[in-house]
This record gives structure tokens, sequence and C-alpha cells, in this order.
């Protein structure tokens, strides 16, 4: 049987870093969308 091995817990660091790489390009384009939605409706 394959035993699960217990993994390190990430870093709170990296875990920051990979957020940010997230949610900075996923907010300019929500924040992008918003503005060109506006400007067709509006």
């Amino acid at each position: 049987m394959n035993q699960i091995q217990p993994t390190k817990p990430s870093h709170p660091i990296l875990l920051v870093l990979f957020w940010l790489y997230v949610l900075i390009p996923l907010s300019w384009g929500v924040w992008s969308t918003i503005k060109k939605a506006l400007a067709l409706f509006g």
C-alpha cells in the first residue's frame, strides 16, 4: 500500500508571494473589465 508522507508546511512568505502573483493580475483584469463595462453602459 502507498503511504502518504507528511509534507512540511509552506513558508508563509512563499504563500503571500504566490497569492500576490495570482491576485494582482486578477484584480487588474477585473478592474479593467469594470471600467470598460461602465464606459459601455454608462
